[in-house]
């Protein structure tokens, strides 16, 4: 089977922490896809929270600080989930039907890490709100770029202000990177990336863990 036929209708995720590099690493991928033959107008590209217009009404929700209230955790949670399938059901499945091959920064790893790790929110609450809410509707494979927290949080305030996630004590993001590394360690479908490395050693760290991937692949 060719690999433009094997990577139809694949959904490819990209996760990490703040300051990782998951906008770089997502052009990477889309480079990689070019590189096999895959037009531009087949590939779909995805953000998380937001992706839709709702969404990133929501996505603002949750980024921003409000005066004189703050936004419960579990609300956090859910105005997540509320996102994600907003954005899987107008966006992603759409185009998996029409063959397109998409690209997401973040996924389901990502309320896992933060909400369940970061947060300290039952994890068997967030993968029942899951299913209730996805079901088996997953990524095919997930590419998460691993960084330290503080250089992570170095590169995220060189971007300029922080946002009020980013704005979290460092063990918030110890515990996150924790779930992110146990996940994909039981994941077959996922893989683990050095994203301290330089720009050029993850795009070529990237295109190797795709190639093999997409071998695996029948």
């Amino acid at each position: 089977m060719s690999t433009k036929k094997k990577l139809a209708n694949k959904f490819i995720v990209i996760e990490g922490l703040e300051g990782a590099g998951k906008t770089t690493a997502m052009q990477y991928v889309g480079k990689w896809l070019a590189s096999q033959g895959i037009p531009a107008h087949k590939i779909t590209y995805t953000r998380e929270p937001g992706g839709t217009k709702l969404g990133e009404y929501m996505r603002d929700i949750i980024k921003m600080d409000i005066e004189d209230e703050s936004l419960d955790d579990k609300a956090e949670l859910l105005l997540m989930y509320a996102s994600r399938v907003q954005l899987v059901e107008t966006v992603i499945k759409p185009a998996l039907a029409q063959g397109n091959i998409v690209i997401g920064d973040r996924h389901n790893y990502s309320s896992l890490a933060y909400q369940g790790g970061g947060r300290g929110l039952d994890m068997h609450f967030i993968h029942s709100l899951k299913q209730l809410s996805l079901g088996d509707f997953k990524a095919d494979f997930t590419i998460y770029l691993d960084i330290e927290p503080s250089l992570g949080l170095q590169r995220a305030r060189g971007r300029g202000e922080l946002d009020r996630i980013e704005r979290l004590a460092l063990d918030f993001f110890e515990r996150t990177r924790e779930v992110f590394l146990s996940l994909v360690k039981q994941d077959p479908n996922a893989v683990s990336i050095d994203a301290a490395q330089t720009p050029e050693q993850v795009e070529k760290a990237m295109f190797k863990k795709l190639e093999c991937w997409v071998a695996s692949l029948t």
